[in-house]
This record gives C-alpha cells, sequence and structure tokens, in this order.
C-alpha cells in the first residue's frame, strides 16, 4: 500500500518555513542531506589567529579568557542573508584554580540575539534556561534542538534564519567574572531567502511566587508563526503535588482556549508525575527530589518540532498554577488536587514568527532571577567543626562542587559508634509554622544517625547509605517552636548493613518557611511538636 504525498504536505511546510530552505538543510532530515543547494558553511567562534615569529607561522588563541561583571561580549556579529544551524559555547563554573574568586553561573548571564538590526532583541533569556538549564545548575540535557553533554557542553541547533544581520551578545549580569568562554557559531551564507521565511524567537519569563487567580504566562505573542517549544521550572512553597495545572493555549485572539491539556506532567509528555528523563523532545534534566517537599525544584522542556502550534494573529500560552495541597494551608483543612498553589517558576517560551516581536516581558536582573531564600534558620554544618560540638573522632571540612554554597560541609569520622554525635544550635525569634529539616551527603561508608531535638526523637533515624555519594535534605517535621533556644543532636545508632563505616557529612540544618496562608489559618499552632510530631507530604 502507497501512501499518498499529501500527507507529509504539514510537516514539510513545517521544516521548510523554519530553516529558510529546501530538504538539504531541514533541521534532523537525513535525508533532505543528499540534496545539494546553494549556500556557503561559514564559522565565527573565539579561536583567534596570531602572528609568532617564534614559531615563523600562525598560532591560534581562544577569547575571551574574562568577560568582567557588567560587560557584554559579542559572540557573533553576522550579514546576511543566512541561516545559524548551530551553537557551541562552554565555560567555567566549577571550582577551579582559574575561578578560585568564583565565576558567573549560567542563570547571571544573558543570551541576546537581534535579526536584521533590530533595536530589540527576538531573544533573550538567562544562558542556562535557555538550553533548559534552569536555577542557575548544570544538568544534562539530551534533546534534538539542545543538547549540554555532561552538564557543561551547551550546544544548540534550532535553525536560526536571517535577511540582512544576525548578533549574538552574552551579557554578564553576575558580580563576578565569566571565565573561559568558549563558543563556535555555525552558519550558512545565502544569497537570498523565500518571503515566507520567519524568525527564531525566545523570552524568558517568571514569577516569584505564581500570581492568585492568574494562569501563568508563557507567552504572549502578536503575528504569524509556530510555537515551537517550552522550557519549564518550577520550585514548590509546599508540599505535595504541584502539577495538576492544565496548559490553556489561546490562538488567534480566542476568549476560550482551543488547546487545552489534562495536567502539567501530560503537557511534557509524562504521566503520573515528573521524574527525571531526558529524550529528543521532552524531558526532565533536573529533579532535586524524588519526594513531594518544600522546595522541591523542578525542570522540563517539551519541543514541538513534530507538532508545532500553528498561530495567525498571536498566541497566549499559559498554564494552570493548581495542584494538591497539605490540609494545614487548605480552607477545608483537608488535602485534595485542586488548589491554587503560590509556587515559584520561570519559563522560556521558543517561537517562529514572521517580522518583529511584541515585547511582552521586561527581563528582571540577575539578582532578581535568583530564587528567594525559603529558609528562616540555617546554621551550616561545618559550624560544628569544633571539638565540644561532636563526639571523639575526625571531623574536617569537606570542599567540592556539591557543597559551592556552603564553601564545604563537615565530614566526621567517629571513632567508635558510641561516639557518634554531633550538636548544632539555633535560635527561633517569633513563634511561626516552619519546617525542620536537613542537607545531608549520603555515601558509601555512612552511618545511621537519630535526629533528636532538645532531647526528643524526632521520626525514625536516618540512613545516610548511599553506594555513589550524592546530597539529599531529609525533612523532619512541620511545627509552630516557641521561642528559645534549640539544640539538634545527631547520634549515631548504627549503619547500613552495606556500608563500611559510621560516617556523617552534614551540609546544613535548615528551618523553612511555610506559606503566609498556614500562619493565617493557624490550624497546628497549638500542637506540641513533643507530643505529636507532623510531616505533610
Amino acid at each position: 500500500m502507497r501512501t499518498h504525498p499529501a500527507r507529509y504536505l504539514p510537516i514539510a511546510a513545517f521544516l521548510l518555513s523554519v530553516t529558510a530552505s529546501s530538504s538539504a538543510f531541514a533541521q534532523g532530515s537525513l535525508a533532505g542531506l543528499t540534496h545539494w543547494e546553494e549556500g556557503r558553511s561559514m564559522r565565527v567562534g573565539s579561536n583567534v589567529w596570531i602572528e609568532n615569529d617564534k614559531y615563523n607561522g600562525e598560532n591560534n588563541f581562544d577569547r575571551p579568557d574574562r568577560i568582567e561583571a557588567g560587560e557584554t561580549y559579542v559572540m557573533a556579529d553576522l550579514e546576511g542573508p543566512g541561516i545559524i544551524t548551530h551553537i557551541w559555547l562552554t565555560f567555567l563554573q566549577e571550582p577551579h584554580f582559574w575561578v578560585k574568586d568564583g565565576a558567573c553561573d549560567p542563570q547571571e548571564m544573558l543570551i541576546r540575539i537581534y535579526w536584521d538590526g533590530r533595536e530589540k532583541p527576538d531573544v533573550e533569556a538567562p544562558v542556562g534556561d535557555f538550553f533548559a538549564n534552569c536555577f542557575g545548575k548544570r544538568m544534562e540535557v539530551i534533546s534534538v534542538p539542545v543538547i549540554v553533554e555532561d552538564a557543561d557542553s551547551y550546544n544548540c541547533f534550532w535553525h536560526m534564519p536571517f535577511r540582512k544581520s544576525a548578533r549574538i551578545e552574552i551579557v554578564n549580569q553576575s558580580k563576578k567574572p565569566i571565565r573561559k568562554l568558549y563558543n563556535n557559531v555555525d552558519w550558512i551564507k545565502k544569497k537570498s531567502l523565500p518571503e515566507n521565511t520567519m524568525y527564531f524567537c525566545a523570552q524568558y519569563r517568571q514569577e516569584y511566587p505564581a500570581k492568585n487567580c492568574e494562569d501563568y504566562l508563557v507567552l504572549d505573542a502578536e503575528g504569524k508563526g509556530y510555537y515551537v517549544g517550552t522550557v519549564y521550572a518550577v520550585r514548590t512553597r509546599s508540599p505535595s503535588w504541584f502539577g495538576e495545572g492544565d496548559e490553556m493555549i489561546y490562538i488567534d485572539g480566542e476568549k476560550k482556549p482551543s488547546i487545552r491539556g489534562t495536567g502539567t506532567e501530560d503537557y511534557f509528555l509524562s504521566a503520573w508525575g515528573l521524574k527525571k528523563n531526558s529524550t529528543p523532545y521532552f524531558g526532565v534534566p533536573y529533579l532535586n527530589h524524588d519526594d513531594r517537599i518544600v522546595g522541591q525544584m523542578t525542570c522540563s522542556y517539551r519541543w514541538h518540532v513534530h507538532d508545532p502550534l500553528v498561530f495567525n494573529t498571536g498566541i497566549r500560552v499559559t498554564v494552570e498554577h493548581f495542584g494538591w495541597m497539605s490540609p494545614d494551608e487548605n480552607r477545608e483543612h483537608r488535602a485534595h488536587s485542586w488548589n491554587e498553589r503560590e509556587d515559584d517558576f520561570t519559563s522560556v517560551a521558543f517561537w517562529y514568527q514572521m517580522g518583529p516581536t511584541k515585547k511582552f516581558y521586561e527581563m528582571p536582573s540577575a539578582e532578581e532571577r535568583k530564587l528567594p531564600s525559603l529558609e528562616r534558620i540555617l546554621v551550616w554544618g561545618k559550624d560544628a567543626l569544633d571539638a565540644k560540638f561532636h563526639g571523639a573522632g575526625e571531623a574536617k571540612i569537606q570542599e567540592g562542587e556539591r557543597y559551592l554554597e556552603s564553601g564545604g560541609q563537615l565530614l566526621f569520622k567517629p571513632e567508635t559508634k558510641e561516639q557518634g554525635w554531633v550538636e548544632y544550635t539555633f535560635e527561633v525569634k517569633e513563634k511561626e509554622p516552619l519546617r525542620l529539616l536537613l542537607e545531608m551527603t549520603r555515601s558509601y561508608d555512612y552511618g545511621v544517625w537519630q535526629p533528636i531535638l532538645n532531647g526528643v526523637k524526632i521520626g525514625e533515624p536516618l540512613d545516610f547509605y548511599q553506594p555513589q555519594p550524592d546530597v539529599l535534605e531529609f525533612h523532619l517535621m512541620d511545627f509552630w517552636p516557641e521561642p528559645g533556644k534549640y539544640t539538634l543532636r545527631l547520634e549515631c545508632v548504627g549503619k547500613n548493613r552495606d556500608s563500611t563505616g559510621y560516617d556523617l557529612g552534614c551540609n546544613s540544618v535548615r528551618l523553612r518557611e511555610r506559606r503566609p496562608r498556614v500562619k493565617a489559618f493557624g490550624y497546628d499552632k497549638d500542637k506540641d511538636w513533643r507530643v505529636e510530631q507532623v510531616l505533610y507530604e
């Protein structure tokens, strides 16, 4: 049975418009590589040639070594017509002898792309978020249009046509320098582009937290084009599952959305929640905790490469921020799934359109893009380094990429199980709803430890054994502590049968805020945590 060629016309038309070329340059088309068409491959990058008399020839060097705070680096300034086919860049962020004083992180760097000499960029997003690396963190992404190999090699394969010119800038909005930024921009110079050629566009947006009674806005565009992708990040401020909200997409000015989903995870082509994964067209490259905790961080992407959303006069992409909520945060004082939550959201919308974009959002500063702290009280693990705060044994500060925020965790190796204890003190100034948690390292030689607050055991003993080291939050209790001084003691009570030791790695002790409505309802205000311990999930 033969398939009628007309069946493939919608996809073929999409690829033709996006890349402004025929099949030879069509994104993801292997068959197209067999057909030659007009053009010349070009590259501009950080590699520069200089004369070197010593070797009687030319040597190459890379620039820039250092981009200072507030500086703008022009990564490419191209004369068209042409099509950008690939962008690659990398830079240092992790501890290194070149960045001993720290370096700019991906959230503090902006990528801006200007088409055809326009005053306003049609692409504007933090570098990390543009490559589906949110929260200023590094994460691996293996997809068709975006690949971040080993969490440090940033590749973009979106095709980006331009008629007159293309200017790509990296703006350092940090207080620290960008170090060792290497980059290449591959493009094809053309003699002309078809009249129906569309421009590549991307725009970042955030709400900390989401606004009540308003769906979260991802994109508000005017013109004719295709919506082709979403990067979406959520930091929860409440326990339980955040993602009951549907995508609500309004096409061409309609009042009722003609595209409506069945849940946040369903839009990202998963089901029954989100889990860490990376596929060609959708994925969750970062999920900091499998449990639904206060402070869970999720980064997701969805590429509409084979299913672009077509609009003729405009498109408005929104997502509801509904989800489950714990009884102490709920007017009905019971857990159920349909509540408007107040979590923190960021997004990047990706689309192609004819002509310049409408500005619908002002980019916040790098400082404003950082998530606000949820910690009411924060005690670093290394504060217990002095011998009076722990039992007999070796105690030292362990540094590394996992502990950038703290500057190093406490690593304690007790001489015996009985000598395994560590104490942290803190003071509560106001009676308010808080969550007590530990940020701990797990490893192959770590023990089982019991948390004790002012002499009261909190929950079950915690097993810190893990074959491959990681850092994880252990959430202990939701409570309303009275003002006063508190001592949190961790006592070693044994070890996992597979562990080789009783060690402890503590990065921090945290008392994390609950949403203001928990305090307003006050359901648990008079509960005595010494008698009845609660942890909402």
